[in-house]
C-alpha cells in the first residue's frame, strides 16, 4: 500500500478521494485549507472508520507546505482548487492572481518540496488534477481554464523530466461534478459584476449547472487510478468530456481569427 499526500481534501472530490483511499488501505495524508474543514474531515473519518491523518494545508501558505512536505510519500496529489468565472476582461486582477497562486504556484512550490526525496530513491508519482477545462475552454470560465492549460503544460514535461528519474507523472480531468465547486465559482462573480457598469452581459449558467455528474462516480475513479501502477497518462473522465475534448482540439484547428 502507498502513502499519499493528496490536496484540497477538504470538500468535494478530494474529500471522496482521500476517505475512499483510507478505507482501501492507504496510507493517507490529507489536507485541508482551513481548521474547521480539518476537524471536520477528522470527525468524519472517524465515523466512517477511515484511518488517515489531517492536517491544514493551504497551499498558498509557506509554514503549511513544509510542514506537510515534511512527510515522505510515495504518491503526490495535487487537487486543491479555485474556480472564477466571469468574462476575461472583466474578472479583477486580484481574483485571477489568487486562482494562479492556488491553482499552480502554490501546487508548484509543493512539488519542488516533495520531489527531491523522490528523486533520491528513484521512485514516486506525482498526479495533477486538472480538469477538461484544462483540455477545452468555453466563455466565462477562461481564467479557471487557464489554470488547467498551465497544469497540463506542467505535468506533461514534468512527465519528460522525472520518468527517467523513476517518477510517474499523470493528470487527471474530471467534467462537471455536482461538489458545489462550479456553483460556488459562478456565485463568485456576483461579488463584483455590476449590471450598471459591466462591460458585458451576465451569461446564463443555467445550463451548466442543472448538468453536473453524480461525483462518487468521479472519486471511485480517482480512488482507483491515484495508486494504480498501470493506467493512462490522462485519466478524463466521464467518457463524454473526453470526446468533446477531442472535438473541441478539431474545432480550434479548424477556426479562423
Amino acid at each position: 500500500m502507498s502513502r499519499i499526500l493528496i490536496t484540497g481534501a477538504g470538500s468535494g472530490l478530494g474529500r471522496g478521494a482521500a476517505l475512499g483511499l483510507a478505507r482501501a488501505g492507504h496510507d493517507v495524508v490529507a489536507g485541508a485549507e482551513v481548521w474547521p474543514q480539518v476537524r471536520d474531515l477528522r470527525a468524519d473519518a472517524w465515523r466512517r472508520r477511515a484511518r488517515l491523518e489531517v492536517v491544514k494545508l493551504d497551499v498558498t501558505d509557506p509554514t503549511d507546505r513544509a510542514h506537510a512536505a515534511r512527510r515522505d510519500v510515495d504518491i503526490l496529489v495535487l487537487n486543491a482548487g479555485v474556480q472564477e468565472a466571469g468574462a476575461v476582461v472583466e474578472i479583477p486582477m486580484a481574483r485571477i492572481r489568487r486562482s494562479f497562486e492556488v491553482n499552480v504556484f502554490g501546487h508548484l512550490e509543493l512539488v519542488r518540496a516533495v520531489a527531491p526525496r523522490m528523486v533520491e530513491r528513484g521512485s514516486g508519482k506525482v498526479v495533477w488534477v486538472s480538469s477538461v477545462a484544462g483540455i477545452r475552454t468555453r466563455p466565462w470560465i477562461g481564467v479557471y481554464a487557464a489554470t488547467k492549460h498551465a497544469i497540463e503544460a506542467l505535468a506533461w514535461a514534468m512527465r519528460g523530466e522525472l520518468g527517467p528519474r523513476g517518477i510517474r507523472v499523470a493528470t487527471i480531468n474530471p467534467g462537471p461534478f455536482h461538489t458545489g465547486f462550479n456553483d460556488t465559482g459562478v456565485e463568485a462573480m456576483y461579488e463584483w459584476w455590476r449590471p450598471e457598469t459591466a462591460l458585458l452581459d451576465s451569461p446564463d449558467f443555467s445550463s451548466y449547472l442543472d448538468n453536473q455528474y453524480d461525483p462518487q462516480e468521479m472519486i471511485d475513479t480517482m480512488v482507483r487510478v491515484i495508486p494504480s501502477d498501470e493506467h493512462p497518462y490522462r485519466t478524463v473522465f466521464p467518457e463524454a468530456t473526453r470526446q468533446q475534448g477531442k472535438e473541441f482540439e478539431a474545432e480550434v484547428w479548424a477556426a479562423k481569427a
